[in-house]
C-alpha cells in the first residue's frame, strides 16, 4: 500500500465517523450543515482513474448515507462530484502543470487556485445534495440559503483542515 492510499485511507476512517458523530451536529442558524467528508474526494490523486475515483466516492458517500440515515442521497451526490473532480481541476490548473501523482493541496496548487477548486467542488456538492433531497423546487429560497450558507461553512473548514495537513515537503507548482 502506498503513501497516497494510507492517506487516503486514514482520512476515511477520521473523517466519516466524524461527519456523522460530530459535523452533522454543528448546524448554524438552521440551515447550515458543514460537509467536511467531501474533502476525502477533493483530496484524490489527479492522475487517479474516473473508476476507482467514482468508486471511491461512492463508497464514501454510501458509508455517510448509513450513519446518517440519508437513503442515497450523499452516494448519488459523492459519484457525481467525483465525476466531475478532474474536469473542475483542470479549470484552474493547465494539463501541463499536472501534480504527477499528487494530491491537490493548498501547498501544490497555492492559496488562489486551491481556494477556487475547493470551492467549486464544494458548491456543486452542496446543489446537488440540497436539491436531491428537497427533490422539489417550491422552496426556492430556502434551498438557496442552504445551498449558500452549507457551501461557506464547508469551505472555511475544509480550508482549515488544509492548512492543519500541509507537509512541508510537498513543492508549489
Amino acid at each position: 500500500m502506498n503513501r497516497t492510499s494510507l492517506k487516503f485511507l486514514l482520512t476515511f476512517l477520521l473523517l466519516v465517523p466524524a461527519q456523522a458523530l460530530v459535523f452533522n451536529h454543528l448546524v448554524l442558524f438552521g440551515t447550515a450543515v458543514p460537509l467536511v467528508f467531501i474533502y476525502l474526494i477533493i483530496i484524490l490523486p489527479v492522475t487517479l482513474g474516473t473508476n476507482l475515483s467514482v468508486a471511491a466516492g461512492f463508497l464514501t458517500g454510501l458509508c455517510v448515507d448509513i450513519f446518517s440515515d440519508t437513503p442515497g442521497v450523499n452516494a448519488l451526490s459523492c459519484t457525481i462530484l467525483a465525476f466531475a473532480r478532474k474536469p473542475i481541476f483542470h479549470l484552474y490548473v493547465s494539463m501541463d502543470d499536472d501534480l504527477a501523482g499528487r494530491m491537490p493541496s493548498l501547498r501544490a496548487m497555492g492559496h488562489a487556485e486551491y481556494f477556487k477548486y475547493i470551492s467549486t467542488m464544494v458548491f456543486l456538492y452542496c446543489v446537488l445534495v440540497f436539491s436531491i433531497e428537497a427533490f422539489q423546487f417550491f422552496i426556492f429560497r430556502l434551498l438557496v440559503l442552504r445551498t449558500v450558507t452549507s457551501a461557506i461553512y464547508t469551505i472555511l473548514l475544509i480550508y482549515a483542515i488544509d492548512s492543519l495537513t500541509i507537509s512541508r515537503r510537498e513543492k508549489k507548482l
